[in-house]
C-alpha cells in the first residue's frame, strides 16, 4: 500500500513538472486561454468572417423563371465555398425591403454575387445598390471584399462602365476549360497569389475551371471602355467553343473586387454536370479561391452584435436536395 502511495506522488510530481515545463514552451492549458493570448494572433483580423451572398430570382428548380416572382434563392454551393474557407453566410434577399438588406450589410464582412440569368428589372437594381455600398464602405477605410461570378462578374461590368449592351455573346455553355494568364500579369495581390506554381501551370494546360455563360466580354471591347479599363486589370482569359476569346478572370485596381467568368464554387460542390471537373487540382482550384475571398473578408473592421448576426445566418432555412427530383441544382435555399 505504502509503495503504491509513493509511485502515485511519484506521477503527480512528474506531470506537474512536465506541465510547467511545457507551459513555457508553448503548451496552454484550457484554463489558461482566457489569460494567455496567442503570439501569432493577430487582433486586427477578424477570425470569423461572414460573407452576404445574393439572392437571385426565382426557386432554382426549372431554369428561366421570370424575374416579376417572389421567390428568390441561393444555390447551396456557394454557401459551401465560403464555408470552406472557414466563413459563415448570411442571404441577401434581393427583393426584401432596402431597410432591411442594408441593415443586413453591417452584419457581414464582405459580398459575394453568384451565377444566373436576370440582367435587368429590380434584380440588377439591388445588385447595383449592394455594389455601391461595398465600394463606399471601402472609401470609408472598410476592407470589404467583393467577388462577383459569372453573371454577378457581367452585371458589375454593365454597372461600372454604364453600358446595360456591352455584354457581347459567347457558346461556353457546360464547357470545361483552361485559364490563359495575361502576358507579364503580376499575380500578387491577387486571387491567385496563393497558388502553387504547378497548379498555376496546369490552369493554363488542364482543363480545371467550369464555365457555363451565354455572355460575356472580349478583351478588345473590355480595354476600349475607359471605365472598365481603369477600374479593373484582366488576369486571365479563356475561349470559347468557337475560338472566340473572353475576359475570364479580373481584379480591381484600387478595391478588393474580384470578378469570374467561371465558377470556381462548381468543382468541389456541384455533380449535375459530367463536365465539371473533379481532380484533385480542381478541387485545390475551388480551395485556394474560398481561402483569398474569406482571408480578405478577415481584414474587414467590422464586428457584428452576436444575436443579430445568429438571427441572420443561413443556417436558420434549411436547403433542399432538388437534384433528387432531377432538377437544374443540386442543393438550394429558396426564399419566399
Amino acid at each position: 500500500m505504502l509503495n503504491c502511495v509513493v509511485l502515485f506522488i511519484f506521477f503527480v510530481a512528474f506531470f506537474q513538472g512536465f506541465l510547467s515545463t511545457n507551459c513555457h514552451s508553448g503548451v496552454i492549458l484550457p484554463t489558461q486561454l482566457h489569460r494567455v493570448s496567442s503570439p501569432s494572433l493577430n487582433l486586427n483580423l477578424d477570425y470569423q468572417p461572414v460573407i452576404g451572398i445574393l439572392s437571385h430570382p426565382g426557386d432554382g428548380a426549372s431554369g428561366r423563371i421570370s424575374n416579376a416572382t417572389e421567390a428568390s434563392f441561393i444555390h447551396a454551393s456557394y454557401v459551401k465555398l465560403v464555408e470552406a474557407a472557414g466563413g459563415r453566410v448570411v442571404p441577401l434577399i434581393y427583393n426584401e425591403p432596402q431597410e432591411k438588406l442594408l441593415k443586413k450589410l453591417e452584419l457581414i464582412n464582405g459580398v459575394l454575387f453568384t451565377g444566373g440569368w436576370v440582367k435587368d428589372g429590380p434584380y440588377f437594381e439591388t445588385v447595383e445598390r449592394v455594389f455601391k455600398k461595398a465600394l463606399e464602405k471601402n472609401d470609408a477605410g472598410d476592407h470589404f471584399p467583393l467577388y462577383a461570378i459569372c453573371l454577378g462578374f457581367q452585371l458589375i461590368t454593365m454597372i461600372i462602365s454604364q453600358d446595360n449592351n456591352i455584354l457581347e455573346k459567347f457558346k461556353a455553355q457546360n464547357q470545361a476549360s483552361t485559364l490563359q494568364f495575361v502576358e507579364n500579369v503580376q499575380i500578387e495581390g491577387t486571387v491567385f497569389q496563393r497558388f502553387p506554381p504547378d497548379l498555376l501551370k496546369k490552369l493554363s494546360t488542364d482543363s480545371l475551371v467550369m464555365q457555363n455563360h451565354a455572355y460575356g466580354i472580349s478583351p478588345a471591347k473590355f480595354l476600349g471602355n475607359q471605365k472598365l479599363s481603369s477600374f479593373f486589370e484582366i488576369l486571365t482569359t479563356c475561349k470559347d467553343e468557337e475560338d472566340k476569346v473572353y475576359v475570364s478572370t479580373v481584379r480591381s485596381k484600387k478595391y478588393p473586387v474580384t470578378g469570374f467568368q467561371w465558377h470556381p464554387e462548381k468543382n468541389a460542390f456541384v455533380w449535375g454536370s459530367t463536365k465539371i471537373p473533379h481532380t484533385q487540382e480542381a478541387i485545390q482550384t475551388t480551395q485556394y479561391v474560398a481561402n483569398f475571398l474569406v482571408s480578405e473578408a478577415s481584414k474587414s473592421l467590422n464586428r457584428p452584435v452576436a444575436q443579430e448576426l445568429f438571427d441572420n445566418l443561413i443556417y436558420n432555412p434549411c436547403p433542399t436536395f432538388y437534384a433528387k427530383e432531377g432538377k437544374a441544382y443540386d442543393e438550394v435555399y429558396v426564399f419566399v
